[in-house]
């Protein structure tokens, strides 16, 4: 392999010439110029990398850590869509921004993330962006002096985040419902005690008073519950007493698609057709489910690609000079209307 020396003696120059030549820093003639480059194509010389790191300061390098690597394997849970789909988004981002992204997964393990910003600031990464699996609050990292960027989740101290708008994503969804003729909606809630949990329930019962249609406490149930083994389905019981009531709703919303997906088998096994007998509309728009259901599921998209874009294109002006904020930035998405609901 061709070294900045062998660019040197072929171009009959010194190897301070060759080095000005490749990182533009200082004036080269322009005889001098095309010798210099006609050796290093005829060398098929490449220049070092990290020797122009350490002079620059800059490595290019991107650095993201992340648990979605170790938890691809199909498992199943109340956290929505995989966080994968924020590292796809990020990638997207900062290769179009010409810079390499660096990926670390934590296998799960949250105590590890203080270990892998140490490796990366070994890598001099520019800045780094930490993605949660679902909405919630962590605790606070030291990022070592680098730029860092929170994705689908916060801390308390007031790093730069992005997160999902869960409560005007479910207020827009109820709104879309009501709008088509339901009063009496229902809704499957997440585990008690998640943030999206009480970000969307807000946002159900702002959608009801918005419509002056009187909160009942009867209509919300969770659809996940936690009895000391991690979040478990609990739709079967929840659906029992929605349909005991003397005035029963109309259509459920559930607070992702994975419980839209095991509420329709319920109704199904009890010989209640969607929609036409009771509604269902879902959360997420994990179109792997909500493309796939028959009839196709009404739902909020929770826009997992938005927030891997801001969180990118944040961290890119952190690390270009920008002015850094502590403001949580919000990203919605639409609702994507399908024939899980009827027209009333």
């Amino acid at each position: 392999m061709a070294t900045i020396y062998d660019v040197a003696k072929k171009a009959g120059v010194s190897p301070k010439t060759v080095s000005r030549v490749i990182n533009g820093d200082a004036p080269v003639g322009p005889k001098t110029r095309e010798a210099v480059e006609a050796a290093i194509r005829e060398l098929e010389y490449r220049p070092s990398r990290a020797a122009r790191t350490m002079r620059s300061s800059r490595s290019g390098l991107i650095g993201l850590i992340t648990g979605a690597i170790s938890r691809g394997d199909g498992a199943s849970g109340p956290s929505g869509l995989p966080d994968l789909f924020i590292v796809q988004a990020i990638q997207r981002v900062v290769a179009e921004a010409g810079l390499t992204l660096m990926i670390a997964d934590t296998g799960d393990e949250e105590n590890r993330a203080g270990a892998l910003i140490e490796t990366f600031a070994q890598h001099r990464v520019e800045g780094l962006i930490y993605v949660a699996d679902h909405h919630q609050r962590i605790e606070t990292l030291d990022a070592s002096g680098m730029p860092l960027v929170l994705a689908n989740c916060f801390d308390d101290a007031g790093t730069p985040a992005v997160l999902p708008d869960d409560r005007a994503g479910q207020r827009a969804l109820v709104e879309r419902v009501i709008a088509s003729g339901h009063r009496r909606i229902a809704y499957l809630t997440l585990t008690e005690g998640m943030i999206a949990t009480e970000l969307r329930s807000q946002g159900y019962r702002e959608a009801l008073e918005a419509a002056g249609i009187p909160y009942d406490p009867a209509l919300v149930s969770e659809g996940f519950a936690d009895h000391g083994k991690g979040p478990r389905p609990f739709i079967a019981s929840a659906l029992d007493r929605l349909l005991s009531l003397d005035d029963r709703p109309t259509v459920i919303c559930c607070g992702n698609d994975e419980l839209a997906l095991r509420l329709y088998g319920e109704l199904r096994d009890r010989g209640i057709r969607v929609p036409q007998e009771i509604s269902v509309a879902g959360y997420d728009d994990y179109r792997v489910i909500s493309e796939t259901l028959y009839p196709p599921l009404t739902t909020a998209d929770l826009n997992y690609h938005g927030i891997g874009e801001a969180a990118a294109r944040r961290l890119l002006s952190l690390i270009a000079g920008e002015p850094a904020s502590a403001d949580v930035e919000r990203i919605g998405g639409p609702v994507c209307w399908r024939q899980s609901v009827t027209q009333n």
